[in-house]
């Protein structure tokens, strides 16, 4: 079997910046799966695995724009600094879900605490970031209906209970 929209794909990763750094590594959690062809992954990178087969490893570079797109300059913003929880101490790099003027869900990160005023930033935190993929493909399943009906996975490493 091939990867291909509407399977369930476990792969094991490791994910690092232009310059290398590790950002993220599947070591530790034992793998991620999720629906080809169902957004639940970047863009570029499910291109790069479509059609691969188990076992097959691939490394793949992948542009902001087929990734968390380009920093949009925009998303930064000032708000009063009692818009935000009072009762916990506000540290930079902190995240809370706001809700941008078009009604959408946004999350932002808090990068800077001022007396009066914080600094929000709705950009992704990789955003803007050329990210460089090394996947092993561990698994391919065709999807069941229940996973087809929800558009995500619900048997596995990353998988939704409901």
């Amino acid at each position: 079997m091939t990867i291909a929209n509407d399977s369930v794909v476990t792969i094991q990763y490791t994910l690092r910046n232009g310059e290398g750094s590790v950002l993220d590594s599947s070591d530790e959690t034992g793998g991620l799966a999720y629906l080809h062809g169902h957004q639940n992954i970047i863009p570029g990178l499910e291109s790069a695995l479509e059609g691969k087969a188990v076992g097959d490893k691939v490394n793949t570079t992948i542009a902001p724009g087929d990734a968390y797109g380009e920093r949009q300059e925009e998303l930064v913003f000032t708000v009063p600094r009692d818009n935000l929880p009072s009762e916990e101490a506000l540290t930079p790099g902190m995240q809370f879900r706001a809700q941008a003027a078009e009604g959408q869900d946004l999350v932002v990160t808090l990068i800077d605490v001022g007396e009066e005023q914080v600094t929000l930033d709705g950009n992704h935190p990789l955003a803007g970031e050329t990210l460089i993929f090394d996947v092993e493909i561990a698994d391919i399943r065709a999807a069941t209906q229940d996973e087809l009906d929800h558009g995500h996975v619900h048997q596995g490493p990353g998988s939704v209970d409901h």
